[in-house]
């Protein structure tokens, strides 16, 4: 049967099938996903990010099953390193995550970043949109944890969770002005450690400070020990509804369209410009002409730019 009509029949092979094919930027699977564009917006896209270490797989994998406890199909993308080896995800949350692969209403997917910065595959948001046509009412993006550059997370998801933990210090100081200012809902995980009343305390205190029209709440759970799990998600789910409320999400939604737009633009305009650059070995002759400091990097860009007046 076609892989199309697999995947709206709920088959989870064609989904896991139709997600490498998107890797690999395969054109029938893009072919798929634009046909059934108009299938996606039904999902609510969280956003897990922080700090390495943070305990976000561990989290993302308790609310996963306090959703489906209450009846919910979850997607789990889960973007780690690339091995420099094989080009796959090194960590494979579907490890970590292994009692809710077998859940039949839950899909995880591990994606390696292949090098691309900002704390997200360069396929993850093709990889969104597959789960959202299958079906899925919820998608995690858990994004590898490498500091300010997680920001990209926010051009994805509709909520995003920020992951901390006790004894960051001075750190939530250093930090707020780069990714605390994306988070739309703060977790404090492993709140059984010391010093985690403490620090929910700083988080609240910086982000009072912010500009943001809805007061940013902070939770205190331990995920390890199911431990304040519910609550996070009722403060997700309550951010959702705030933001169909107030019209914010058809703001944030449209923002992203066009970021997501400009960056395929901006692609697709890069490989032309280097195919024709490289055939006649025009990028060579240049690079050494700059380094030889006979032309200036800024002609250089005006000279290669000019390949697509040609």
């Amino acid at each position: 049967m076609d892989i199309e009509k697999r995947l709206l029949q709920g088959d989870k092979r064609a989904c896991a099938r139709l997600i490498s094919l998107f890797e690999n930027e395969n054109k029938k699977a893009i072919d798929i996903v634009k046909r059934n564009y108009s299938k996606t917006g039904n999902a609510h896209v969280i956003g897990i990010t922080g700090p390495p270490g943070g305990g976000k797989s561990t989290l993302t994998d308790k609310l996963a099953k306090e959703l489906r406890r209450r009846g919910k199909k979850v997607g789990i993308i889960a973007v780690d390193p690339t091995s420099p080896f094989s080009g796959g995800a090194i960590l494979g949350d579907r490890i970590r995550m292994s009692d809710l692969a077998l859940d039949s209403e839950v899909f995880i997917r591990s994606m390696g970043t292949r090098g691309y910065l900002g704390g997200l595959s360069k396929a993850t948001q093709g990889a969104v949109k597959i789960l959202d046509i299958f079906g899925m009412d919820y998608i995690f993006v858990e994004t590898v944890g490498v500091g300010q550059s997680e920001v990209d997370i926010v051009k994805t998801a509709d909520t995003v969770v920020m992951v901390m933990v006790p004894g960051l210090g001075d750190d939530i100081q250093a930090i707020k002005a780069g990714v605390m200012e994306i988070g739309d809902v703060f977790a404090v995980n492993k709140s059984d450690l010391h010093g985690a009343d403490k620090t929910a305390r700083e988080i609240q205190t910086v982000l009072d400070f912010s500009s943001k029209d809805r007061r940013v709440p902070v939770v205190k759970v331990t995920a390890r020990l199911n431990e304040g799990i519910s609550d996070l998600l009722d403060e997700i789910i309550s951010h959702m509804k705030y933001m169909k409320e107030s019209g914010e999400i058809n703001i944030r939604r449209k923002k992203n369209a066009r970021t997501e737009i400009i960056s395929m633009v901006e692609r697709e305009l890069l490989n032309i410009i280097m195919a024709r650059a490289t055939e006649n070995n025009l990028l060579e002759t240049i690079t050494n002409d700059v380094a030889s400091r006979k032309l200036d990097p800024y002609s250089a860009k005006d000279e290669i730019l000019s390949i697509l007046e040609k």
